[in-house]
């Protein structure tokens, strides 16, 4: 069991809405089932770039969305007003895993949301009517030593103390799959602690653990406050689609004009995060960090700059590509593999492309 950590070793400086334990619902998305909350409500009204278009008639939608750098696109569209200018109402709702999130797109109380492509595979070999219907973000998943560490790759883990994410969530699948995979490593080979990202981070500076695989913005958090070093990250190795828009094959039956205009705003957001990393980030700090900086041994940071490189750290994309639909096969199998997975699936069986296709 872990000791309780010093007080000097817990962070008051990041605040992840609702609570930290929120941040491992994204691409290393957690499997829990703790109740979601709302964190922002239903938008205004039209900007005034807006109103030179051709008046489309007002939606209402609710998209779900987990408190990590990987969802910023959904952060980005909602502060950023691209929603409202696509005609839509927005109920913009916080969930504290990948797997309430799922549930509710299943269970109708959510049109769409931005999650983990492991968990519309985990709900597809239960025969859940699902479909992702555009890309958001390409995987980001580092592995992080202290400064004094002679940890210098994943191969050097053999017999340490690494701090990672639940079994089953995608930290998981491509730290066993992949990371460890290419270094002849399994998860016996290593002492395996899964916490919490945040707890990660806070045990790795006390000592506690020898190494920790975590995703932004804890990364850059990490290596501003204490000096952690980055070794390795698995999407410079392999490149993966790890959060995904998914809605339901229902809600596309039903409105699909409505998914599609949401798809639009969220194009929009991934753009301005792929150009202006400072504008984007200067939207979406706050469900971050609390305050407008972080103390660090060598002064302040700007908070602001932090997500600005968090943002640069990762490849966000609203397009799914031949080699990406691959690369989720790949994905599916490993979870096959790992025994994740009910039943195998076909990738083609859960993509339903036709947005993309109309841009073409």
């Amino acid at each position: 069991m872990m000791k309780r950590l010093p007080r000097k070793a817990r962070w008051t400086s990041l605040l992840l809405v609702g609570a930290l334990a929120t941040a491992i619902a994204g691409c290393g998305a957690k499997s829990n089932d703790q109740a979601a909350s709302p964190s922002a409500s239903t938008s205004a009204s039209p900007s005034a770039n807006a109103s030179a278009a051709p008046k489309k008639e007002t939606k209402n939608i609710t998209v779900g969305y987990l408190a990590v750098m990987d969802d910023a696109q959904a952060l980005v569209a909602y502060e950023g007003k691209y929603y409202e200018q696509q005609g839509l109402n927005v109920n913009l709702k916080l969930f504290s895993s990948g797997t309430d999130l799922i549930k509710a797109i299943v269970g109708g109380q959510v049109d769409a949301g931005v999650l983990g492509f492991t968990n519309a595979a985990t709900w597809a070999s239960k025969d859940a009517d699902l479909k992702v219907v555009a890309g958001a973000q390409m995987g980001f998943h580092s592995l992080l030593v202290g400064k004094d560490s002679n940890i210098k790759s994943v191969a050097d883990l053999k017999g340490k103390k690494l701090a990672t994410q639940k079994q089953g969530s995608t930290a998981d699948v491509v730290l066993n799959g992949v990371a460890l995979a290419d270094a002849k490593l399994t998860k016996e080979d290593i002492q395996m602690v899964y916490v919490e990202p945040n707890v990660a981070i806070q045990s790795l500076q006390a000592g506690q653990v020898d190494a920790a695989f975590v995703f932004e913005p804890f990364d850059k958090i990490a290596q501003k406050q204490f000096g952690a070093k980055q070794i390795y990250e698995v999407g410079k190795v392999w490149p993966f689609p790890c959060m995904v828009v998914i809605t339901s094959g229902d809600q596309l039956k039903k409105d699909r004009d409505k998914i599609n205009r949401m798809l639009d705003a969220q194009k929009q957001a991934i753009e301005l995060l792929q150009k202006d990393s400072a504008k984007a980030a200067s939207l979406i700090t706050k469900h971050f960090i609390e305050g407008d900086s972080l103390d660090t041994p060598n002064g302040k940071v700007k908070a602001v700059d932090v997500i600005k490189e968090s943002i640069d750290s990762q490849k966000f994309t609203w397009e799914i590509s031949a080699d990406d639909t691959k690369r989720m096969q790949e994905i599916i199998d490993i979870m096959v593999k790992q025994k994740s997975l009910d039943k195998s699936i076909k990738v083609e069986d859960i993509l339903d492309l036709s947005w993309q296709k109309s841009l073409k």
